[in-house]
């Protein structure tokens, strides 16, 4: 009767026993990864990326920036005429003196 139920627990507790040991194995190797390191290259790598881009987005804006004042500078030359660059920011820019608005009339007034 014994050797019956031993010979059909057998094959489960052997699984068991590998089932156990691999858990194991895993745990003691996740343990020791350099889960930190491997982070912090990351995100080095992805800063290194950003910062490219961001070089590269400036450089792609100083050109294009170079190439409309050639186009402006040309127009100014066959126009013939001396005419004041445009300011380079809001800051240099007069202030306006207020226009006042047109008040609209009454519906029905006569005019």
């Amino acid at each position: 009767m014994w050797h019956g139920l031993l010979a059909k627990a057998a094959p489960t507790v052997v699984t068991g026993v590998v089932g156990v040991a691999a858990y194991e194995a895993l745990r003691k190797a996740v343990a020791k990864a350099p889960l930190r390191e491997a982070s912090v290259s990351a995100t080095a790598w992805a800063l290194r990326v950003a910062r490219d881009a961001e070089r590269r987005a400036e450089e792609g804006t100083e050109r294009a920036r170079l190439a409309v004042a050639d186009v402006v500078a040309e127009a100014v030359e066959r126009a013939g005429e001396e005419v004041q660059p445009p300011p380079a920011n809001s800051a240099d820019v007069p202030a306006r003196k207020a226009v006042p608005k047109a008040v609209p009339k009454a519906r029905g007034a006569k005019r």
